[in-house]
């Protein structure tokens, strides 16, 4: 048996557990640089539902990328923005977004999608 077939072996299984799934990678890249309120978030990105981003924020916060602060105020107020770790992802995922740019560019990647 190859080490090579054990995806913890080269990095990537660690990143995918982490923002794996349809909304993790977009809620953070809408933190990047700047706290965000909690609807503001929700507006920002569209199709997904409140329950879902409640719940994603809170995986995001145990596994450290995610930060939240709870302004006891009336109305209640919660901001989120990135941890440094959050932050060091977010750059990883910038490099991801620039080969997706180039190469939805060249219609590479939407080729391969309808395969």
């Amino acid at each position: 048996m190859t080490t090579r077939n054990q995806p913890y072996n080269d990095g990537l299984g660690p990143v995918f557990a982490i923002i794996g799934g349809k909304w993790k990678a977009l809620i953070l890249w809408e933190l990047h640089g700047t706290a965000v309120r909690f609807g503001a978030l929700k507006r920002r990105i569209a199709g997904i539902s409140e329950k879902m981003l409640i719940q994603q924020l809170r995986e995001m916060e145990a596994d450290g990328l995610v930060h939240r602060e709870m302004f006891h105020q009336v109305p209640p107020r919660v901001d989120y923005s990135v941890t440094p770790l959050g932050a060091s992802l977010n750059d990883a995922l910038t490099t991801l977004c620039e080969w997706g740019k180039l190469n939805l560019e060249n219609g590479r990647a939407s080729e391969q999608a309808t395969d």
